[in-house]
């Protein structure tokens, strides 16, 4: 079960869940095609530490991908990430001043962005590679006016 899930509180429910944008995973793939040139065109004969650092490449973000939630509920703003590291935000959704979203010409495109939740009191906690991240702003403004 998710984090979000185990712990909502009682009368609360999700109105929009979403987690990392697959651009994450661009620098592995990226290195897994620059280690099958190499191997292709037989630049170096043993490549098995390539491979290796490929495979580490991709579980890293890929742990970091599963462990990172973003969800607005109808009473809260949830959000966590981190594998070794956890670090979650979870606001109240009265006490939610501003969510910005900056997205690049790529993030535009792709669906991506990163997004800085300002809270009363001055709290801002930027989150980066979010996927749907204008949906998401959309979703806290509605579940905040409702």
């Amino acid at each position: 079960m998710s984090y979000v899930d185990n712990n909502l509180i009682p009368n609360e429910s999700v109105v929009f869940r979403t987690r990392l944008h697959w651009i994450i995973f661009g620098w592995p793939i990226l290195f897994l095609i620059v280690t099958a040139v190499v191997f292709y065109f037989g630049f170096i004969h043993s490549g098995e530490v390539l491979l290796a650092i490929t495979f580490i490449l991709f579980l890293a973000k890929y742990f970091v991908y599963i462990a990172s939630e973003f969800a607005v509920t109808n009473k809260r703003v949830i959000v966590k990430v981190g594998v070794m590291q956890r670090r979650t935000l979870e606001l109240l959704l009265t006490k939610v001043e501003a969510i910005s979203v900056t997205q690049s010409i790529l993030g535009q495109m792709f669906g991506c962005g990163t997004i800085v939740v300002t809270g009363t009191g001055g709290t801002k906690e930027p989150f980066d590679n979010i996927s749907s991240p204008l949906e998401f702003r959309r979703a806290v403004q509605a579940a905040s006016s409702a």
